[in-house]
């Protein structure tokens, strides 16, 4: 039998993991072509092979800078650096968040430098001691689109949140002392001037839980979704969406990928 790529045996068909010791395996496969005994690659197939190869790394490494983006995201807001997060969205971004729609650069800044930063931080962005907002993320699902210019995420969230003993003046800014909120991201991505940004935004969070009290006890957070569109309200969304609510609803976000074992 005639050895193959890295001296192994030859039998028509060698994996391209066998010669990476050491690194990833990259799921593919050279097929080698006997010509009077020897094995030949076709040129064409090789430059087809190169060339999908070359997609999957920029789909691979696509999908990579996307999941450090949405974690660099969690860990801005978790400090509470809002003029950081905003800089993370593309020029035409927009965020959904709690049954209202915040359209581009004026609406995402009236979201976080607006509600967000007047109410926890009193307009400093940064964060401010005693006050905990830590953001989990997990369980990312990316999805890039085949011409590697956009691209989609679904991530959990398991935030933990509160104000400690110490600093009482913090305690009329939220709504327990301490408590847990779960949420679901569906995110849309683009790739603009070479740097992947946040092009729609859409965090919903289905509950909130007093720490004392946990989910089953705690009231729906329903003051909290808005009734009013800017700038009749000057901290509100553009635009209200109707059926939004909280746990004890159940409602599903619409997935973005297809079901992966159904036609």
């Amino acid at each position: 039998m005639a050895a193959g790529p890295c001296g192994l045996p030859h039998s028509g068909t060698t994996s391209g993991a066998a010669c990476l010791s050491g690194r990833p395996a990259l799921l593919f496969e050279v097929r080698w072509h006997r010509i009077e005994g020897d094995p030949v690659s076709s040129t064409e197939e090789l430059a087809k092979t190169v060339a999908e190869l070359a997609d999957r790394v920029r789909s691979l490494e696509a999908a990579a800078e996307i999941r450090a983006l949405h974690h660099k995201y969690g860990y801005y807001l978790d400090k509470c650096l809002y003029e950081e997060v905003v800089d993370l969205y593309s020029a035409d971004g927009e965020v959904v968040f709690i049954g209202g729609v915040y359209r581009g650069r004026a609406g995402v800044e009236r979201l976080y430098l607006g509600r967000f930063r007047q109410r926890f931080t009193r307009g400093h962005n940064g964060p401010v001691r005693g006050f905990l907002l830590d953001h989990i993320m997990m369980q990312d699902v990316v999805t890039v689109a085949p011409d590697g210019r956009t691209a989609k995420a679904r991530i959990r969230t398991l935030m933990q949140a509160g104000v400690h003993e110490s600093a009482p003046e913090l305690r009329e800014r939220v709504s327990f002392e301490q408590w847990w909120e779960g949420g679901v991201y569906e995110n849309e991505y683009v790739l603009e001037g070479g740097v992947w940004k946040i092009k729609r935004l859409g965090y919903h969070p289905f509950w909130h839980a007093d720490y004392e009290l946990g989910w089953a006890r705690t009231a729906p957070m329903s003051h909290l979704i808005p009734k009013k569109t800017y700038p009749e309200d000057p901290l509100g969304p553009d635009e209200l969406i109707e059926g939004f609510e909280f746990f004890p609803g159940t409602d599903v976000v619409p997935f973005h990928y297809p079901h992966p074992t159904r036609p």
